[in-house]
Protein backbone atom coordinates (compact mmCIF):
# COMPACT_ATOMS: atom_id res chain seq x y z
CA UNK A 1 0.00 0.00 0.00
CA UNK A 2 2.13 2.91 -1.18
CA UNK A 3 -0.04 5.61 0.40
CA UNK A 4 1.54 8.43 2.42
CA UNK A 5 1.13 9.21 6.10
CA UNK A 6 -0.94 12.34 5.48
CA UNK A 7 -3.33 10.78 2.96
CA UNK A 8 -4.00 7.46 4.64
CA UNK A 9 -3.33 7.44 8.35
CA UNK A 10 -2.68 10.92 9.77
CA UNK A 11 -2.32 9.64 13.32
CA UNK A 12 0.95 7.99 14.28
CA UNK A 13 4.35 9.59 14.62
CA UNK A 14 7.42 7.62 15.68
CA UNK A 15 5.51 4.33 15.79
CA UNK A 16 4.07 4.49 12.27
CA UNK A 17 6.89 2.63 10.53
CA UNK A 18 6.70 -0.26 12.97
CA UNK A 19 3.00 -0.91 12.48
CA UNK A 20 2.59 0.28 8.88
CA UNK A 21 6.00 -0.21 7.22
CA UNK A 22 5.07 1.59 4.00
CA UNK A 23 4.58 4.82 5.96
CA UNK A 24 8.21 5.01 7.05
CA UNK A 25 9.09 7.60 4.42
CA UNK A 26 6.68 10.06 6.03
CA UNK A 27 8.94 10.54 9.02
CA UNK A 28 10.72 13.38 7.23
CA UNK A 29 7.49 15.39 6.91
CA UNK A 30 7.40 18.72 8.78
CA UNK A 31 6.20 18.35 12.32
CA UNK A 32 5.93 20.40 15.49
CA UNK A 33 6.19 19.05 19.00
CA UNK A 34 3.34 19.88 21.33
CA UNK A 35 3.38 20.03 25.14
CA UNK A 36 1.76 17.13 26.97
CA UNK A 37 -0.21 17.41 30.16
CA UNK A 38 -0.05 13.98 31.75
CA UNK A 39 -1.61 13.40 35.15
CA UNK A 40 0.06 10.32 36.60
CA UNK A 41 -1.54 7.95 39.01
CA UNK A 42 -0.33 7.74 42.59
CA UNK A 43 3.10 6.20 43.32
CA UNK A 44 1.26 3.97 45.81
CA UNK A 45 0.31 1.85 42.80
CA UNK A 46 3.95 0.80 42.47
CA UNK A 47 4.08 -0.26 46.10
CA UNK A 48 0.84 -2.18 45.70
CA UNK A 49 2.31 -4.10 42.78
CA UNK A 50 5.38 -4.99 44.83
CA UNK A 51 3.21 -6.42 47.60
CA UNK A 52 0.74 -8.23 45.35
CA UNK A 53 0.83 -12.04 45.22
CA UNK A 54 -0.85 -14.81 43.23
CA UNK A 55 -3.28 -13.86 40.48
CA UNK A 56 -3.43 -10.27 41.69
CA UNK A 57 0.12 -9.75 40.45
CA UNK A 58 -1.04 -9.97 36.83
CA UNK A 59 -3.16 -6.84 37.24
CA UNK A 60 -0.02 -4.80 37.93
CA UNK A 61 1.79 -5.72 34.74
CA UNK A 62 4.10 -2.84 33.74
CA UNK A 63 3.18 -3.39 30.07
CA UNK A 64 0.01 -1.33 30.59
CA UNK A 65 0.91 1.49 32.96
CA UNK A 66 -2.36 3.38 32.64
CA UNK A 67 -2.43 7.09 33.39
CA UNK A 68 -5.08 9.75 32.72
CA UNK A 69 -4.16 12.36 30.11
CA UNK A 70 -6.06 15.65 30.07
CA UNK A 71 -5.59 17.48 26.78
CA UNK A 72 -6.99 20.94 27.46
CA UNK A 73 -5.84 22.36 24.12
CA UNK A 74 -7.91 19.91 22.09
CA UNK A 75 -10.67 19.22 24.58
CA UNK A 76 -10.52 15.58 25.65
CA UNK A 77 -9.38 13.27 28.43
CA UNK A 78 -8.29 9.66 28.00
CA UNK A 79 -6.34 6.90 29.72
CA UNK A 80 -3.11 5.86 27.97
CA UNK A 81 -0.95 2.84 28.88
CA UNK A 82 2.37 4.72 28.82
CA UNK A 83 3.73 8.27 28.77
CA UNK A 84 2.53 9.74 25.44
CA UNK A 85 4.47 11.41 22.68
CA UNK A 86 3.08 14.45 20.88
CA UNK A 87 3.17 15.44 17.23
CA UNK A 88 1.38 17.62 14.70
CA UNK A 89 1.03 17.16 10.94
CA UNK A 90 -0.48 19.00 8.00
CA UNK A 91 -3.03 16.89 6.09
CA UNK A 92 -5.27 17.38 3.06
CA UNK A 93 -8.95 16.54 3.53
CA UNK A 94 -10.80 16.61 0.22
CA UNK A 95 -8.34 19.24 -1.00
CA UNK A 96 -8.58 21.40 2.13
CA UNK A 97 -5.42 21.78 4.24
CA UNK A 98 -5.90 21.04 7.94
CA UNK A 99 -3.74 20.39 10.97
CA UNK A 100 -3.88 17.18 12.97
CA UNK A 101 -2.46 16.93 16.48
CA UNK A 102 -1.57 13.51 17.86
CA UNK A 103 -0.85 11.84 21.16
CA UNK A 104 0.56 8.31 20.94
CA UNK A 105 1.65 5.73 23.51
CA UNK A 106 3.12 2.27 22.93
CA UNK A 107 2.45 -0.74 25.15
CA UNK A 108 3.48 -4.28 24.29
CA UNK A 109 2.59 -4.99 20.67
CA UNK A 110 0.16 -2.10 20.29
CA UNK A 111 0.03 1.65 19.77
CA UNK A 112 -2.71 3.68 21.45
CA UNK A 113 -3.35 7.07 19.88
CA UNK A 114 -5.68 10.04 19.77
CA UNK A 115 -5.68 12.32 16.74
CA UNK A 116 -7.45 15.69 16.70
CA UNK A 117 -8.22 17.17 13.30
CA UNK A 118 -8.75 20.95 13.38
CA UNK A 119 -11.50 21.97 10.95
CA UNK A 120 -11.80 25.31 9.13
CA UNK A 121 -15.42 25.56 10.27
CA UNK A 122 -17.95 23.52 12.24
CA UNK A 123 -20.47 22.89 9.48
CA UNK A 124 -22.01 19.46 9.24
CA UNK A 125 -20.65 19.02 5.70
CA UNK A 126 -17.06 19.71 6.83
CA UNK A 127 -17.43 17.34 9.76
CA UNK A 128 -18.74 14.57 7.48
CA UNK A 129 -15.83 14.97 5.06
CA UNK A 130 -13.32 14.76 7.89
CA UNK A 131 -14.96 11.69 9.40
CA UNK A 132 -15.00 9.97 6.01
CA UNK A 133 -11.33 10.84 5.45
CA UNK A 134 -10.36 9.17 8.73
CA UNK A 135 -12.70 6.21 8.35
CA UNK A 136 -11.54 5.25 4.87
CA UNK A 137 -7.89 5.89 5.75
CA UNK A 138 -8.01 3.45 8.65
CA UNK A 139 -9.56 0.74 6.50
CA UNK A 140 -7.18 1.30 3.59
CA UNK A 141 -4.21 0.63 5.84
CA UNK A 142 -5.29 -2.96 6.37
CA UNK A 143 -6.97 -3.50 2.99
CA UNK A 144 -10.55 -3.96 4.17
CA UNK A 145 -13.91 -2.23 3.76
CA UNK A 146 -14.46 0.85 6.01
CA UNK A 147 -17.24 -0.73 8.04
CA UNK A 148 -18.42 1.17 11.12
CA UNK A 149 -21.37 1.34 13.45
CA UNK A 150 -22.82 4.07 15.64
CA UNK A 151 -21.59 4.51 19.20
CA UNK A 152 -22.18 7.05 21.95
CA UNK A 153 -19.12 9.07 23.01
CA UNK A 154 -19.37 10.49 26.56
CA UNK A 155 -18.84 14.13 27.46
CA UNK A 156 -16.78 14.98 30.54
CA UNK A 157 -19.54 17.28 31.80
CA UNK A 158 -22.24 14.65 31.28
CA UNK A 159 -24.27 13.56 28.28
CA UNK A 160 -23.10 11.93 25.06
CA UNK A 161 -22.57 12.65 21.37
CA UNK A 162 -22.93 10.27 18.45
CA UNK A 163 -19.79 8.82 16.92
CA UNK A 164 -18.55 5.83 14.93
CA UNK A 165 -16.85 2.66 16.12
CA UNK A 166 -14.68 0.35 14.00
CA UNK A 167 -12.84 -2.94 14.47
CA UNK A 168 -10.78 -3.90 11.43
CA UNK A 169 -8.52 -6.88 10.88
CA UNK A 170 -6.35 -7.23 7.82
CA UNK A 171 -2.82 -7.07 6.44
CA UNK A 172 -0.50 -4.08 6.23
CA UNK A 173 2.54 -3.34 4.11
CA UNK A 174 4.31 -5.29 1.41
CA UNK A 175 5.04 -8.07 3.92
CA UNK A 176 1.30 -8.49 4.57
CA UNK A 177 1.72 -8.30 8.33
CA UNK A 178 -1.42 -8.94 10.39
CA UNK A 179 -2.91 -5.85 12.05
CA UNK A 180 -6.01 -5.29 14.16
CA UNK A 181 -7.35 -1.73 14.37
CA UNK A 182 -9.87 -0.57 16.96
CA UNK A 183 -11.14 2.98 16.55
CA UNK A 184 -13.74 5.53 17.56
CA UNK A 185 -14.38 8.64 15.48
CA UNK A 186 -16.42 11.65 16.53
CA UNK A 187 -16.98 15.28 15.48
CA UNK A 188 -17.59 18.10 17.93
CA UNK A 189 -17.53 21.73 16.92
CA UNK A 190 -14.39 22.49 14.91
CA UNK A 191 -12.67 19.25 15.88
CA UNK A 192 -12.87 15.68 14.64
CA UNK A 193 -11.32 13.06 16.92
CA UNK A 194 -9.88 9.65 16.16
CA UNK A 195 -9.11 7.43 19.15
CA UNK A 196 -7.44 4.26 17.89
CA UNK A 197 -5.48 1.17 18.86
CA UNK A 198 -3.26 -0.49 16.27
CA UNK A 199 -2.04 -3.95 17.30
CA UNK A 200 -0.19 -6.85 15.74
CA UNK A 201 -2.74 -9.21 17.32
CA UNK A 202 -6.12 -8.83 19.05
CA UNK A 203 -5.91 -7.31 22.53
CA UNK A 204 -7.62 -8.48 25.73
CA UNK A 205 -11.09 -6.90 25.87
CA UNK A 206 -10.37 -5.23 29.20
CA UNK A 207 -7.49 -3.22 27.71
CA UNK A 208 -9.63 -2.05 24.80
CA UNK A 209 -12.45 -1.14 27.18
CA UNK A 210 -10.10 0.80 29.48
CA UNK A 211 -8.98 2.96 26.57
CA UNK A 212 -12.33 3.68 24.96
CA UNK A 213 -14.43 4.03 28.13
CA UNK A 214 -12.01 6.71 29.35
CA UNK A 215 -12.24 8.77 26.16
CA UNK A 216 -14.37 11.83 26.99
CA UNK A 217 -14.77 15.18 25.27
CA UNK A 218 -14.96 18.58 26.96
Amino acid sequence: MPQTFSRVFPLLSQFASRFFPDLASSRNAPKRALPSRPRLRSPLRVAACALAVGVALGACSPTFDWRTIMNNDNGYTIDLPAKPGNDQRAVQVDGTPMQMAMQTAEAGDAVFAVGTLMLPDESEATQRKALEFLRTGLARNVGVAPEAHAVQIPLAAGGKVLGLEMKLTGEAGSDHEARTVYARLVARGRHVYQAAIIASKPLPPEQVEQFFSSFKLY
